[in-house]
């Protein structure tokens, strides 16, 4: 570990700072490269002539920083690691970083399905780096769960940040498109969950470039009007839920209603339209018959 002076650390803090960036992106580098979590960071200013303990000294940790700065390469892929809910996750180029308004899934799940729950066999569709997954084979570590990907890559991700989050083994991971690695479950799931590409094409051309030119592709793009993936899951999903079994998706912030006829065109009941902490319709949720 590499000491330096509070005075110092936070002068290069400064520094590094007025190049641009984020306080939030900057937080994420000094936690998972430097050592120096949010808490140290709320309480060095007490006493500036205290010191402070790296895990990398500051040049290493400016040039990450500014190489964030100049290819606008997401701050956690140079990490590798993201924060979401309370979990800690591995991430790469291969996975969609997790976004902080998908957390709230896990919690139109425990509004269904309550905080202590019965038995319940779940699955959710294009894992990615397993963070929905992940959390709720936590928070229930009675039910059984499926994640699925179309990317080995991205599984082997999930995987690892699963066997580093908990010692049960109520999970499992399958390689395939949406529903196909599911066949011998038709009939079987009380919930199936997920995250699909819904950007429209239009829409996807203007994101941001630490966006576009960085996440994967095959994570964000949901056809011509972003609904191509959501309207083939919802389809399928009657062959594979129990009667009474939930649906829930996240879609683009416009879709709501369309998502929702969808779910009604394929005979699914109590069919809502979720918001997000914004007000915005970001999820919509269903249950078969």
């Amino acid at each position: 570990m590499l000491s330096i002076s509070v005075k110092e650390f936070l002068f290069w803090k400064k520094k590094q700072l007025s190049k641009g960036g984020d306080n939030q992106s900057f937080a994420l580098l000094l936690d998972c490269i430097g050592g120096v979590s949010n808490s140290d960071l709320s309480l060095l200013g007490i006493n500036p002539e205290n010191k402070i303990y790296l895990k990398k000294n500051l040049d290493h940790l400016a040039s990450i920083w500014e190489d964030h700065l100049l290819s606008c390469s997401p701050i956690q892929y140079l990490c590798g690691i993201t924060f979401w809910r309370d979990l800690k996750l591995q991430v790469t180029d291969n996975v969609l970083i997790p976004r902080p308004e998908s957390e709230l899934i896990v919690d139109i799940v425990f509004k269904i399905f309550g905080k202590k729950s019965q038995k319940v066999f779940f699955a959710e569709l294009g894992t990615g780096s397993g963070a929905i997954s992940i959390a709720l084979a936590l928070a229930y570590p009675l039910w059984d769960g499926i994640a699925t990907d179309i990317d080995q890559d991205a599984l082997e991700i999930a995987k690892k940040n699963y066997i580093n989050a908990s010692q049960h083994s109520n999970l499992k991971f399958f390689c395939g498109h949406w529903w196909t690695p599911l066949e011998s479950y038709k009939g079987k799931l009380d919930l199936a969950i997920s995250n699909p590409p819904y950007i429209p094409q239009d829409t996807y051309e203007k994101l941001p470039k630490e966006v576009k030119n960085f996440e994967p592709k095959i994570a964000l793009l949901g056809g011509e009007d972003g609904l191509k993936h959501i309207r083939e899951i919802i389809q399928n999903a009657p062959l594979f839920l129990r009667e009474k079994g939930w649906l829930i998706l996240e879609n683009h912030y416009d879709q709501g209603e369309k998502v929702k006829q969808i779910f009604i065109n394929n005979n699914f009941k109590s069919v809502e339209i979720v918001n997000d902490l914004s007000g915005v319709g970001r999820f919509t949720i269903g249950r078969y018959k």
